[in-house]
């Protein structure tokens, strides 16, 4: 996720309306109809709405025979309620500065990389796998958008399997992709070691 991203999530969520269709799916999934009759509204205004925040991936629906249900997607609600002000308290510091690593975090590294750098394995772990994405990520150029050419010759110099590795840095939050250009992310926005 950029930035941009997580400035539209919070356009987005500056409507009265929008935050009260949250509300309600906060407590389960319904139809457009049982909320608009809840809202007092319209079913086209509420499908504008929902619309709209499907756009962010806020709300998610599912087809029941003639029904579409509407979910709210509470970990993209968390992820971007916690980006700001993690951002703001960590000033732009990086979760994972190469220098001040834990020594949890370089044994890691060094069990699962070799002397030259390269990757043995791809850890199975999800704590393991995002410490060693994080060490990969760190050594990208912030800013620079990547055509996945480039970047696949990038994770080629750590380990074969760059499909899966592309894969998991776009599952993490660390990198962003749109038509087939990858971008870093802010390193606020990345997902957290735990």
């Amino acid at each position: 996720m950029q930035i941009e991203k997580l400035v539209a999530f919070h356009k987005t969520m500056g409507d009265v309306t929008r935050i009260r269709i949250i509300s309600i799916l906060a407590n389960g999934p319904k139809r457009g109809q049982a909320i608009a009759g809840i809202l007092s509204l319209t079913a086209p205004t509420i499908s504008h709405h929902l619309t709209k925040l499907k756009e962010i991936n806020l709300v998610r629906d599912r087809r029941e025979k003639n029904s579409v249900y509407y979910f709210l997607n509470d970990d993209v609600l968390q992820h971007y309620s916690r980006a700001l002000p993690e951002m703001i308290l960590n000033k732009g510091e990086s979760k994972m500065d190469t220098q001040k690593l834990s020594g949890e975090q370089k044994k890691v590294l060094e069990n699962f990389l070799t002397a030259d750098g390269r990757l043995k394995t791809i850890p199975a772990q999800r704590k393991k796998k995002l410490i060693v994405l994080y060490h990969i990520a760190s050594l990208l150029e912030n800013g620079r958008k990547y055509d996945e050419k480039d970047l696949n010759s990038f994770i080629l110099t750590f380990h074969d399997d760059y499909a899966t590795i592309r894969r998991e840095l776009i599952i993490g939050s660390i990198m962003y992709r749109e038509n087939s250009i990858y971008e870093l992310n802010p390193r606020e926005m990345w997902a957290t070691i735990e």
